[in-house]
């Protein structure tokens, strides 16, 4: 049984730190090159629509299995680098719900009424927040690999 949920948890940190690449590394910079911005714009909105239904269901999956996980170990038994993840993860979940809640929701709103300036500038204020996400994602994975 834990291998399954921590295949599930491992699956889940995969699929929020590889939609992060994706979206950093090669969706947004194509975009920024190809689109001009109300086709850019609406491309991310939608983009992130679906990208952000996956992260919720990665940070359900996460949440529970972690929990589970420390729970069999114990928290005073369990590793340091466990903390240190916990601690991250949980962070990097505030961060997403500011996201979904704030900026997110200005940029579908704006996205809806074609005001093409506030829809940029929302985006520009979800950029740096998923730049830190993915940042405090990897030393997530640092932390557990490397700190017993």
């Amino acid at each position: 049984m834990y291998d399954w949920v921590k295949f599930l948890h491992l699956g889940a940190g995969i699929v929020w730190l590889g939609g992060m690449a994706l979206v950093i590394l090669a969706l947004r910079p194509v975009a920024i090159q190809l689109l001009q911005a109300p086709e850019r714009l609406r491309l991310m909105s939608d983009v992130l629509s679906r990208f952000f239904f996956m992260v919720w269901i990665s940070i359900a999956l996460i949440l529970a299995s972690g929990f589970w996980m420390l729970s069999i170990a114990g928290m005073k038994l369990a590793p340091t680098g466990w903390h240190a993840m916990s601690a991250l993860g949980l962070l990097m979940c505030l961060i997403f719900a500011h996201i979904w809640f704030a900026p997110f929701r200005r940029l579908k709103a704006a996205v809806a009424t074609s005001d093409w300036p506030s829809a940029g500038k929302a985006l520009g204020q979800i950029h740096p927040l998923v730049l830190t996400n993915f940042a405090l994602g990897w030393l997530a994975v640092l932390a557990v690999t490397v700190w017993r």
